[in-house]
């Protein structure tokens, strides 16, 4: 069958299609990550990214192109993880300012919508690395329209080809890839949406979202929660179809009638989040500012028996309850971490709200929003401490309105715990960021892992099970044992500027042996001051810091 053009039913089907192809082989694209440490995710961010995007147009199959598309890239933009994800909601969200007002398209309109996601992509990165996935969108889009093809089945036959052959090129733009003989992970995520694109229109195939196995996201708090604690019982989301200039008038509508309240405006879409006891109530006062749509009321008493009983371990964002106070506070902080060792001394430092994620599990855009909208305070420093969450936590800044976001760019644990000890409360915003952006640089980081793959990179051999010493997140020292490469990771990290060392050690150490080094460095490095915390990390068995 001939398809000279496409409408918002066949757009539907092959972006469901994509992302059920791109979930179901996200292991695949995860194996191709080049650093073999136990946090490669490309293939989980994208595919989560665009599962997201994907459940935003679930029954729109009779909607029209346009309007998909539009949706499509909302959901991208809040559902992003991880800088692969971000780089794909992106791609999308150019994809949509092409397909903008139509019904439907022909290949030429497709192709040139191709390329706005391709300059959307490339806008969204501040130095674009070729041999990655921008690479391969850049391909596509080339591919798409310089064709002459006018059915549209042949025309992406024809950018898939293009793309794997651009793909297997990758390893020659990029030495890291052509040593661990690998093509790049997120172009092979990209070829993979491509190719489930044309699998849907080509087979004319009515797609549904399937449902894999979910990802452990971490331990989540609601474990420890007891049933009574959970002040307001029913967890209400929906989207008003409506002016988004309503948003702030609707927050001040419904913020008395529960806690943990998002109202997120985004061109003609408001999305609101709240708990409440009066479902309602809130419906009734979103009516006033346009349609409902997505309404999604949960019991939530109801699901933390269940949780209780199944011992379920998913969930990012730590608390359940509403941060909010009477009266709204000048500064307040927000941080991602992994481990309760570290999250209780990033609370006791005074930061206001931990989001549960980092290496493995990158929280997504709409994750950071959730925290940042839970307090109450006219300026929140964000900290990533994690260099594939930043991305996701830039984007937060444009779509919070009642607040002024800063994300401090910190890309390990201890450039995040400095940065809070940095804080002055009686300085402004302009230069507590100054100050805090400065003191990133004074800050060495070191962690000790393991491999979770064969691979060579610059010049050393590894073997899966290895230990591996990384200073500013590149492979030093490759051992056999913990302790003796977690000390030649130090011999190189300290100097002569040198004054304090700090060691969190992770859930796989025990407190007695990880005592029992940080006095032998005590003997070693008299001169500094050594620091040893419980920092009950997963997969990094020490994360080492140098002052």
């Amino acid at each position: 069958m001939e398809y000279t053009k496409i409408n918002g039913r066949q757009f539907y089907n092959m972006i469901v299609n994509a992302s059920n192809k791109l979930d179901e082989q996200k292991d695949f694209v995860n194996s191709l990550n080049v650093f073999p440490v136990p946090d490669g995710d490309t293939g989980t961010n994208m595919s989560m990214t665009f599962k997201s995007a994907a459940k935003e147009i679930e029954n729109m199959s009779s909607a029209t192109i346009g309007e998909i598309s539009k949706k499509l890239a909302k959901g991208a933009l809040m559902g992003a993880r991880g800088n692969s994800g971000v780089i794909l909601s992106q791609i999308l969200r150019g994809l949509s300012k092409g397909l903008a007002d139509k019904v439907e398209v022909d290949a030429k309109e497709f192709s040139e919508a191709l390329m706005e996601g391709s300059k959307s992509a490339y806008k969204a990165v501040m130095r674009p690395t070729e041999g990655t996935i921008l690479t391969i969108i850049r391909s596509a889009a080339e591919a798409a329209v310089s064709s002459n093809k006018t059915d549209i089945v042949e025309l992406l036959d024809e950018v898939c080809v293009k793309s794997q052959e651009m793909l297997n090129k990758t390893p020659d733009m990029l030495p890291v890839l052509k040593s661990a003989k690998v093509v790049d992970s997120g172009g092979m995520g990209l070829l993979i949406i491509l190719k489930g694109l044309h699998e849907a229109l080509r087979d004319n195939i009515e797609a549904s979202i399937i449902e894999y196995a979910a990802p452990k996201e971490g331990v989540s708090a609601a474990n420890n929660l007891e049933e009574h604690e959970i002040t307001f019982g029913y967890c209400t989301e929906f989207i008003v179809l409506g002016d988004v200039s309503g948003s702030e008038s609707l927050r001040s509508d419904i913020a008395n009638l529960g806690d943990s309240m998002i109202v997120v405006g985004y061109e003609d879409v408001i999305k609101v989040h709240i708990h409440t006891d009066d479902p309602g109530k809130v419906l009734s006062h979103a009516l006033k500012y346009g349609e409902l749509s997505k309404i999604k009321i949960d019991n939530m008493r109801e699901e933390h028996r269940s949780l209780l009983v199944e011992n379920k371990e998913n969930g990012y964002v730590e608390e359940a309850t509403s941060l909010e106070s009477e009266e709204a506070k000048k500064y307040a902080f927000v941080s991602v971490a992994m481990g309760e060792g570290i999250e209780n001394i990033f609370k006791d430092l005074g930061v206001d709200h931990i989001i549960e994620g980092g290496q493995t599990m990158n929280p997504s855009t709409e994750d950071i929003i959730k925290a940042v909208e839970l307090i109450n305070a006219e300026n929140i420093f964000v900290l990533p401490n994690n260099k594939n969450i930043i991305m996701a936590a830039n984007q937060v800044v444009d779509l919070v309105e009642n607040k002024n976001v800063v994300v401090i760019p910190t890309t390990s644990i201890p450039q995040g715990i400095t940065c809070v000890t940095m804080f002055n409360p009686e300085a402004d915003v302009e230069e507590n960021e100054e100050v805090m952006k400065e003191c990133i640089e004074t800050v060495k980081t070191g962690s000790i892992t393991y491999a979770v793959r064969d691979t060579e990179m610059d010049g050393l051999k590894i073997k899966e099970g290895n230990i591996l010493g990384l200073v500013e997140g590149k492979i030093k020292e490759v051992g056999e044992e913990v302790y003796s490469t977690t000390e030649k990771i130090l011999e190189a990290m300290v100097d002569e500027d040198s004054e304090l060392v700090t060691i969190f050690y992770g859930s796989d150490v025990e407190k007695e042996k990880a005592e029992e080094f940080a006095e032998k460095l005590e003997e070693k490095y008299e001169d500094l001051d050594i620091q040893c915390y419980s920092g009950k990390q997963p997969l990094y068995y020490f994360i080492l810091s140098v002052e």
